[in-house]
């Protein structure tokens, strides 16, 4: 346990050496950083009708944990390369030094006054030192869960590097903890921010505030009026359908195949009693749901019934043809059946529960490239993007060395 506490604190405080550039800049990329922004109003004021807008290129994704935001970045990273954009990416490290918040410093090149396209990692949201690095322009989207389903996944896939965990020994361990948190949690814990209101931490708020407390509210409306788009894991092609329409897109750009999902647990899922004390455990990023959610359908009533209903059949048939051209066998494979190392996506520490895909073997030319970038998983995509990540590939030498 020691020796492990040590590595984990070797991969999260490691300070990666400076080296030379990556992306080439593109006229936006050029762009000031300085001038003022647009509220989410103006900008949807601003796209006018779809026959009008011109695609937006300048995009900030919180990408929050446990939330589909895997397959989202797949999203963004596709498009970004096809069009040559100039992402913002950590500097040796797949994330901006999470769990601590985000500074311009730890974006790798960063120089005063540089300016990028799109800024997509795991990061403490700190929005002035984000704000600081895209142009005026730029669309901030996020994306939420449901909390109890959220802290569920994030339970058992963070539970082995969360110490307090290693007190329960019971075979559902989150159920005992569920029955009394406050036996056990400790806010000032080891990775203990990923067991309790993890939506509210990533956001950049202090996610130990009392629920009753007006600064709850507050905070909920600062995340309103920073970000454009809230999308909802729940109503995922839904999102992505407000999302195509905002950044006038084409239905190619957010083709996607669910990335990093966690195979079925051997424990049953979080049902009744359970389920309500894992709310009531999260009751901030509760409080965020509710509010998203409400303000997610007075979108896609703007938007319109009809249209969305067509626009998401669209969608999901386009993802259905894809899966047909792309897939192997069709569907997602345990991590020992995949056949390609560069298909393996990253695993929890003790455990191989993310599934991946094997990609077919004859693919026509007009797709195979399409196919392979949407089933590249993340930690592989940003190496083909150029991204250093000497940290994570220590990290994984080591696991893969104790076989962990």
């Amino acid at each position: 346990a020691l020796f492990t506490s040590f590595l984990l604190l070797v991969y999260s405080y490691a300070v990666p050496p400076l080296h030379a550039g990556l992306a080439s800049t593109t006229p936006e990329a050029a762009a000031s950083c300085s001038p003022p922004v647009l509220e989410p109003e103006a900008v949807n004021r601003a796209n006018g009708s779809r026959g009008e807008c011109q695609p937006r290129r300048n995009i900030v994704f919180l990408k929050t944990h446990k939330t589909a935001s895997s397959t989202l970045l797949n999203i963004l990273f596709r498009f970004g390369q096809k069009h040559r954009l100039k992402f913002a990416f950590p500097n040796g490290r797949n994330d901006f030094d999470y769990p601590t918040f985000f500074a311009r410093s730890l974006v790798r090149d960063y120089r005063p006054g540089a300016c990028f396209n799109i800024i997509c990692n795991h990061m403490r949201f700190h929005y002035d030192e984000v704000r600081g690095l895209v142009p005026p322009n730029a669309i901030f989207i996020t994306v939420l869960r449901d909390p109890a389903r959220l802290f569920e996944s994030s339970f058992h896939y963070f539970g082995p590097v969360v110490p307090l965990t290693w007190k329960l020994s019971g075979g559902d361990k989150l159920a005992e903890f569920l029955q009394n948190p406050d036996r056990y949690y400790d806010p000032n814990g080891f990775n203990a921010h990923y067991l309790r209101n993890l939506l509210f931490f990533d956001l950049g708020y202090d996610n130990g505030l009392d629920p009753g407390s007006p600064q709850v509210q507050e905070h909920i409306l600062e995340v309103e009026r920073r970000f454009h788009l809230v999308l909802l894991q729940e109503y995922f092609d839904e999102s992505l359908v407000l999302l195509k329409d905002l950044l006038c897109w084409e239905l190619e750009d957010v083709l996607y195949f669910k990335l990093n999902a966690r195979r079925d647990s051997p424990v049953p899922r979080l049902s009744g009693e359970m389920y309500g004390r894992a709310t009531a455990w999260n009751m901030l990023d509760a409080h965020l749901y509710r509010h998203f959610n409400a303000s997610f359908w007075r979108k896609v009533e703007a938007f319109g019934q009809e249209r969305m209903a067509r626009e998401v059949a669209a969608l999901r048939h386009a993802n259905e043809r894809m899966r047909t051209i792309c897939i192997d066998g069709g569907h997602a494979v345990d991590a020992a059946a995949i056949q390609d190392e560069a298909m393996q996506p990253w695993q929890p520490l003790g455990t191989k529960s993310i599934l991946g895909y094997n990609l077919k073997k004859s693919i026509g030319q007009r797709h195979a490239q399409l196919c392979r970038r949407m089933l590249t998983p993340e930690i592989q995509y940003l190496m083909d993007l150029g991204a250093n990540l000497w940290v994570t590939k220590l990290w994984k030498f080591i696991r893969d060395f104790l076989r962990w």
